[in-house]
């Protein structure tokens, strides 16, 4: 018999979750965070999971907290077996965790215990990381520290860009959940404790450490931009004909080349850095669109040696 589920979530990475629970369970009630003002005209703008709920015909809450007894009797009230929750963005005190008999279910995106927190796969790429994934988790109190179902593993490469990464961690999120659901409905799951070994936590992003460090070696520049990509964009400024011209990097290769850190050494747009080089393939000016580095070369003279500022 399928299970009847409250779906939690509100960016894009959460739709094809819910789209998948949806084809083969009853979903109760979604909760999603409110609009918010978005855009030129700062209309507001519901979030990526509204839209789909709405589509599917699926109650929809936006509620700021979930720490009180009339959100807590709310939740209750819509009868659910369980709750699956992929990047909600609210915290989920205890009461809401033991309101729902069979548990709550977390979709994430890292290999856990390593980088728990809020931005697994920027963090998995700034680091250096070969491979990422994502698990099924029975929620706890703490954060990300519950107990793991299943879990889907990726490689990466010095190719690999968050946008890249979230795309695919997504589309593998959604049938690992589904399977979670249906053993969990058979009374088959099975749940293991997270190892104590290797645990690290995916700090926020801050808009301070988008600027580049060219003095940094060039991998290293590399998967900053990468894991930076498209946002909140790696940036960097550049003295063109006595103007400065911001660009955001967003795609990148290994190159080779030595010259003062951030200098422009050819008219590829290679960049030096504090060892090695990097190639700009794709970026983005402040307010334009992105484009392929040819393209912008032709409307901006950003040749050697210009050096960063």
């Amino acid at each position: 018999m399928p299970l009847r589920l409250i779906f939690m979530g509100t960016p894009d990475f959460s739709v094809p979750t819910l789209r998948a629970l949806a084809a083969g369970h009853e979903i109760a009630a979604v909760y999603t965070r409110a609009p918010k003002a978005a855009g030129r005209g700062m209309k507001q703008q519901a979030t990526p999971v509204e839209i789909e709920a709405r589509r599917l015909n699926i109650p929809v809450l936006t509620p700021k907290s979930l720490k009180t007894g009339e959100a807590l009797a709310e939740f209750q009230a819509f009868g659910a077996d369980a709750a699956v929750v992929v990047a909600y963005g609210l915290i989920l005190p205890q009461a809401i965790l033991d309101a729902v008999p069979k548990g709550c279910f977390n979709l994430h995106a890292s290999l856990l215990p390593r980088w728990r927190g809020a931005a697994p796969i920027n963090r998995a790429i700034m680091a250096g990381d070969s491979e990422s994934g994502v698990m099924v988790m029975k929620m706890d109190a703490g954060l990300d520290t519950g107990d793991v179902a299943l879990a889907e593993r990726i490689a990466m490469t010095d190719a690999t860009t968050a946008a890249d990464l979230h795309d695919e961690l997504a589309r593998l999120g959604a049938p690992l959940m589904v399977r979670a659901m249906a053993a969990l409905e058979q009374g088959t799951l099975t749940l293991t404790p997270q190892s104590r070994n290797g645990i690290t936590y995916a700090a926020k992003i801050e808009k301070d450490e988008a600027q580049i460090d060219w003095t940094r070696p060039a991998r290293e520049v590399l998967r900053h931009c990468h894991g930076l990509s498209p946002f909140p964009g790696a940036w960097s400024e550049f003295d063109v004909e006595g103007e400065r011209v911001r660009i955001k990097i967003l795609r990148c290769e290994l190159a080779e080349g030595e010259k003062q850190p951030g200098t422009v050494i050819d008219d590829r747009l290679t960049v030096a850095c504090g060892s090695g080089a990097i190639r700009i393939l794709q970026l983005q000016r402040a307010g334009k669109q992105p484009m392929a580095a040819d393209a912008f070369l032709r409307g901006t003279p950003l040749k050697p040696p210009t050096r960063a500022v």
